[in-house]
């Protein structure tokens, strides 16, 4: 018995809270969206707008080192394009974004230390956007399939758990709209015409309470 009071003590905070089946939690997080643009020469991102997210967790235990999660959020962002024209003249064009994302992650953890444990993700999902504006010169798709990948680790208080985690995501479809009518008689139809296509790209910093 005085052999097994030391290691029990040695595991720190929350002991058992790993081997719970199932468990929730909430996602708070800070990042960036961006836009890889197609063509580069004319058009490009000009600046990293701050974004914010709020999502919820679900998390189905697999084994001792192995999760599978599923983390619906929120995120509220825009990112800038800024054109470049041959007389040297420049134009900046802010597209706003809330795209809602539904993603599952395998999250495989290395052995807890005391009250840490790191672990790295790998996942995909869809996403989609709730602020696609017709009034728009450049017209977003809703719909976006993505795959994301990241790092974190949990770290063990007395009642929860909160998860550092830096993710990045990308996004697969041309999320550009060349058959977007609004603009065809439009004086800003030239913002269109440089673009071929649009694809989504993400970094968030969470912060997870579970």
């Amino acid at each position: 018995m005085c052999g097994f009071v030391p290691s029990m003590v040695a595991q720190g905070n929350l002991p058992y809270v790993d081997q719970k089946p199932i468990h929730f939690g909430f996602s708070l997080g800070l990042g960036t969206m961006d836009f890889a643009v197609s063509p580069a020469d004319s058009v490009r991102v000009s600046s990293l707008n701050p974004t914010f997210s709020v999502g919820i967790i679900t998390d189905l235990r697999l084994n001792r080192y192995l999760n599978l999660r599923f983390t619906p959020a929120l995120h509220f962002g825009a990112r800038e394009l800024t054109y470049s024209f041959s007389n040297s003249s420049t134009k900046s064009l802010v597209v706003q974004s809330l795209p809602v994302s539904l993603p599952f992650y395998l999250k495989y953890s290395a052995e807890r230390a005391g009250n840490i444990r790191p672990y790295v993700i790998w996942g995909a999902g869809a996403s989609y956007d709730l602020a696609t504006n017709e009034g728009s010169p450049v017209l977003l798709k809703p719909l976006d399939f993505f795959t994301e990948f990241g790092a974190g680790c949990d770290i063990y208080f007395s009642f929860f758990k909160l998860c550092p985690e830096l993710k990045y995501s990308i996004g697969f479809n041309n999320m550009y709209n060349p058959n977007h009518g609004t603009v065809a008689n439009d004086k800003q139809q030239f913002l269109t015409i440089p673009l071929t296509r649009l694809t989504s790209h993400m970094l968030t910093l969470a912060f997870n309470f579970e």
